[in-house]
This record gives structure tokens, C-alpha cells and sequence, in this order.
């Protein structure tokens, strides 16, 4: 996957999104009025003040969403009106859902994150040698959040997984990328079909690419991605076991425990665009939550788009009095009536620049999106 190369001149570090105001310290007694510290009466009010409070005081803290398990959906026959309705239906009102009955087998996946795991178990300089930074390709070190604490190692690979070495064995891990990608590239198909408009992806492998973006946690490690965000058109993560994640749907942070031997989909900006907005989006891969001491990795195949393409509704158009229908990407329909006009909910823009600017921002905060909204 090209990239120009004044992006690979930036420095790929996201900013820090959590950096609190500081206030002055508050007065230490030795700053107070002599007087005030002497009276019987001050001493007298603080003890009246400090018996009308409760027991117990505690700062609200923000609770942890309840674990729900993502909408179940079987895959064997992708082309009945039931299985497109589901998928529409948990597309639309949730962003996320989890496959059964496909094609990808459970010994494959346990063979991929062997792997993986022996890559992160190597010596960091042979971990950066392998897997040098070419954004948003590499390895990415542990790293430290604002108060010192690790947030883990993240590796992002392309399709053929390639290491600068010949040492290492990665044949598993490929052979599983290829087929999550297969799987994924047929979920976009059949997306395409439940919402109505064609597969801008087709059969052309030049219209797509897929990234394997492998991340590790630190046991106790507060909730981050490591490797940060990039946009994508759809996310597929395995099974391997139980364990739960947080995702930040549209609707706010879900917590999911999806079946194991299940391949959870996650629906991204790129789709959501495609779809002129009928779609729901989850922001950036699925985190693991509950980390614990055993394996905490996750391994997320991203079916995303190349540098140089342009982002636009697809089934966004607009009627002019002669019956034609405009499309975004310059094509004109002939139509009968006024029955097909739909509003366009996002500008059209650059793959590349969107991508930057999400691995540069948080969109934790803000929907990197809101700026393409038409208002």
C-alpha cells in the first residue's frame, strides 16, 4: 500500500488527548491567620460541619457498561432475504455483530496467534529490525501514557505479513489474514445488497487492501489501543477464547463478550460513508477489557482502502429536472420520478488525509467524521 512521502517524513505519534488543567494548591495551615487556628469557635464550626456529612464520601466514577453478546448471525447462506435483513438490522441500529458457520477454522487461528505471540516474545531490537515504522506499517513499542504506565506493543502487517528476515515462520499468520480478508471482503457484498447500493470494491484487488494489526496489553494496563486509529471500511477479530471488549459504537462504549470460534465484524467510517449514513460505525478496533495474566492479544484483519482513493456516498444523488440522477463519482442515471432523491449526509475526500488525521487526533473524543457532515 503506497504512501506519499511526506507522510512518512511526520512523526506518528498520536497526541496526548488527556492532559488536565493544574490549579493552584490550596493554603497550608501555616499560611492562615493565627487567630483562626486559635478559636475555640472556628473548631467548633468545623465540627458542626463535618457531623452533617454522610458516612462516606467517594468520587462518582464513571460505570462500566453492562457485557452484552453481539447480535449472532449465521453465514452459510449469504444471499436469503433473512440473513440480509440481519444483517441490515444489527448494521443499522447497532454498528456490530458476530459470524457463525464460517469459513475460517478454529486450528488456523490458534496456529496465527502462535505466532504472533512469538513475535512480541523476540528482543525489542530484533521486534523493530523485523518490523520497521513505514506508517501505518511496523512495529510500535510499549509505550507510556501520561502517568508512566504501559500501555503495550501493537505490530501493524499488510496482507503477505513480510518480515525484514528470513528467521521468522509467519506462514500461518498470512494464510489466516488472507482468510479473514475473504470473509470480510464477503460481508462488504453483502452489505452492499442489504443497503442497495453496488460494491465499489468489486473483484478488483487494486480497490482494496487488508491490514493485520496485532496488539498486546499489560495486565492491569488502563483501557488504550495501542497503535492508535485507522480508518477502515470493515474490522473482523477471531474468537480464539472468552474474553471481553470495549468498543465505541455511535451509540457510546460497549462492552461485548462475542462466542468463542465466532469472527466478530465491526462496521467502519468508510462504510458509514458509503451508505450516505444508514449504517452504524464503531471507531478504531475493539479493545481487549479485563486484562488479566494470561494471553492478551488481540489480532484485528482491517479491510480498508489504498492511499490514493476518494471517499463519497455512494448512494447519495441528487434529481434534476430533466429525470438524471448526479451520482458522486460523476456517473448519470436516467430515472422516472422524484422517488429516488436522497439527501447527502457526507462530503466526498481523501482517503490519505483522513488517515492522517485520524492517526494524528483522538477519536475518542470527537467523531472524526462530524468535520465531512453536511449540516
Amino acid at each position: 500500500m503506497a504512501s506519499s512521502a511526506q507522510n512518512q517524513q511526520h512523526d506518528h505519534q498520536l497526541p496526548n488527548s488527556y492532559r488536565g488543567a493544574t490549579s493552584a494548591p490550596p493554603p497550608t495551615p501555616s499560611a492562615l491567620p493565627t487567630n483562626l487556628l486559635s478559636t475555640s469557635d472556628a473548631a467548633d464550626a468545623l465540627s458542626r460541619i463535618l457531623h452533617r456529612l454522610p458516612p462516606t464520601l467517594s468520587i462518582p466514577t464513571r460505570r462500566s457498561p453492562p457485557t452484552t453478546c453481539p447480535p449472532i448471525i449465521s453465514f452459510p447462506d449469504r444471499t436469503s432475504p433473512a440473513f440480509l435483513d440481519e444483517l441490515f438490522s444489527s448494521s443499522s441500529q447497532l454498528g456490530f455483530f458476530q459470524l457463525t458457520d464460517h469459513s475460517i477454522p478454529p486450528e488456523l487461528a490458534n496456529s496465527a496467534e502462535s505466532e504472533a505471540l512469538s513475535i512480541f516474545n523476540l528482543p525489542r531490537d530484533r521486534k523493530e529490525s523485523y518490523f520497521p515504522k513505514n506508517w501505518p506499517l511496523g512495529y510500535d513499542g510499549d509505550a507510556d501514557d501520561e502517568g508512566g504506565d504501559r500501555i503495550g506493543e501493537s505490530l501493524c502487517l499488510d496482507d503477505s505479513c513480510s518480515a525484514e528476515s528470513t528467521v521468522l515462520s509467519l506462514a500461518s499468520l498470512r494464510e489466516f489474514t488472507r482468510a479473514m480478508e475473504k470473509v470480510g471482503l464477503e460481508v462488504i457484498e453483502s452489505l452492499s445488497n442489504s443497503v442497495g447500493f453496488e460494491n465499489p470494491l468489486g473483484k478488483d484487488p487494486t480497490h482494496f487492501c487488508s491490514l493485520m494489526w496485532i496488539c498486546e496489553g499489560v495486565p492491569g494496563s488502563k483501557l488504550v489501543m495501542p497503535g492508535g486509529f485507522y480508518p477502515f471500511v470493515v474490522g473482523l477479530q477471531y474468537q480464539v477464547r472468552i474474553q471481553k471488549y470495549s468498543l465505541l459504537a455511535d451509540s457510546g462504549w460497549v462492552s461485548v463478550s462475542p462466542q468463542v470460534d465466532s469472527v466478530m465484524v465491526t462496521i467502519g467510517d468508510v462504510l458509514q460513508v458509503w451508505s450516505n449514513g444508514k449504517l452504524k460505525k464503531v471507531r478504531g478496533r475493539p479493545v481487549v477489557g479485563c486484562l488479566g495474566e494470561g494471553k492478551n492479544i488481540s489480532m484485528t484483519v482491517l479491510v480498508t482502502l489504498p492511499m490514493d482513493s476518494r471517499v463519497y456516498p455512494i448512494l447519495s444523488k441528487t434529481i434534476g429536472g430533466d429525470g438524471e440522477i448526479d451520482h458522486s463519482d460523476g456517473r448519470t442515471d436516467h430515472v422516472g420520478g422524484d422517488d429516488d432523491d436522497d439527501d447527502q449526509v457526507f462530503n466526498s475526500f481523501s482517503f490519505e488525509d483522513y488517515a492522517w488525521r485520524v492517526s494524528q487526533e483522538c477519536p475518542l473524543l470527537k467523531d472524526p467524521l462530524q468535520r465531512y457532515r453536511i449540516h
